[in-house]
């Protein structure tokens, strides 16, 4: 095939994908602004370079990024395999977003995709499991609706609770150490600590409006009420309504958890906020991260998955789907209940509404088909699951994989 790939960005995404592609025998040309025109975060001009951390999180096939981690490897990554051959001991770890693509870039996406497709100062409410909500305190009720009905779940408060939940609220420790006002944010996104601090009772009649809801513990309307959506069909995992935040990670466990049911959530993520470019995924690209009807591709934090080995897979997945497009092969199309596929089927899903930045968790996995209750038992499972389907995938695969 004498057809040539224009890569464009020698980040981790596009270093695997040039990496790939090439070693199939496609032509490649990969640009890279650097160093003729630097950015706000990288400090070289070589590629791949690691921007905010040395880490890769977890190698733990019990973890999500460990079992991500354990799927590239057996797809034949370059960059797992080179991060492999030089770890060293763990020690601290920041995770935080990606830099940003160059104002230039994003101008050109906004023209082909549409302005509404594209975020850039984003905040994202956290995700907590819902095997760890108190169901003795949360209720099931859409406003106005019966008990028991509708698609959201609530979590009442009394006058002291909330008043207790809002002092430690608004005097919580924040990522960026400053007030923001509404044009600051994309879309008008404003952190729920910024709402609160515009009053005592503002979240009361806002986002925390208890109206149309009945606590059957009293049978009366509480005093505020935290609503929870879920995140997927099978409602494993719940978005906090509202609750887009600033604050520090250990800061929204120790706060939110002040909220009736969620004394013992787990966060499968927690709210982020950050000058962010990605695209709306599940609106503007298909399945293999492609915008229809064109030959681009998109890989890395712009299709909003996050996390640095997340970028790695994006740009594995971008080159062997570009592969498969010029050898007239199937789209390459993991089995959602591995990790990888998990993640590119939540982020391609057009069912997908108010699409935020993601990375790999068990959250966004297909449940089991036999219930785990014990969470280290349950997520070994998912592993166990998903190593047999990469495994299974990958033999039925040898046009994509017999040349890696």
């Amino acid at each position: 095939m004498g057809t040539q790939v224009t890569v464009v960005g020698a980040g981790l995404a596009g270093s695997e994908c040039a990496l790939q592609l090439a070693k199939r025998g496609i032509p490649v040309k990969l640009y890279e602004q650097r160093p003729c025109a630097h950015t706000v975060a990288h400090h070289t001009d070589r590629c791949a370079e690691l921007v905010c951390s040395n880490s890769l999180k977890a190698t733990r096939l019990d973890s999500a990024s460990g079992l991500l981690k354990h799927e590239l490897h057996a797809m034949g990554s370059y960059l797992i395999e080179a991060a492999e051959a030089h770890a060293v001991p763990e020690g601290p770890a920041v995770i935080c977003a990606g830099p940003l693509c160059s104002d230039d870039l994003f101008k050109a996406l906004s023209e082909r995709l549409g302005s509404e497709a594209l975020s850039f100062f984003d905040a994202a409410a956290p995700i907590v499991d819902a095997t760890t909500l108190d169901r003795t305190k949360v209720f099931s009720q859409s406003r106005y609706d019966e008990e028991g009905a509708g698609d959201y779940l609530n979590c009442p408060m009394d006058r002291e609770e909330y008043d207790r939940f809002y002092d430690e609220l608004i005097g919580a420790k924040r990522v960026i150490a400053r007030d923001f006002e509404q044009a600051d944010l994309f879309c008008a996104c404003q952190p729920v600590e910024e709402v609160a601090r515009t009053g005592r009772d503002s979240l009361r009649f806002g986002a925390l409006k208890p109206v149309g809801l009945t606590d059957p513990r009293t049978g009366r309307r509480p005093w505020a009420a935290v609503q929870l959506r879920a995140e997927n069909a099978e409602k494993s995992a719940y978005n906090l309504v509202g609750f887009q935040t600033n604050l520090t990670w250990p800061e929204q466990k120790r706060v939110f958890r002040l909220i009736p049911g969620l004394e013992e959530a787990d966060f499968f993520r927690y709210g982020v906020m950050h000058r962010n470019s990605f695209v709306d995924a599940p609106h503007v690209l298909d399945r293999t991260f492609a915008i229809p009807g064109t030959q681009i591709r998109l890989a890395g934090q712009i299709t909003g998955t996050e996390g640095y080995v997340e970028a790695i897979a994006s740009g594995l997945l971008a080159a062997l789907n570009t592969y498969a497009d010029l050898a007239g092969a199937d789209s390459v199309v993991l089995p959602a209940t591995t990790s990888f596929g998990s993640l590119v089927a939540y982020a391609t899903n057009p069912e997908t509404k108010d699409y935020q930045p993601m990375h790999v968790n068990f959250g966004i996995i297909p449940p089991l088909e036999a219930p785990v209750r014990k969470k280290r038992e349950r997520y070994a499972a998912y592993s166990e699951r998903a190593q047999q389907a990469m495994e299974g995938y990958i033999a039925q695969r040898p046009d994509i994989f017999g040349a890696a």
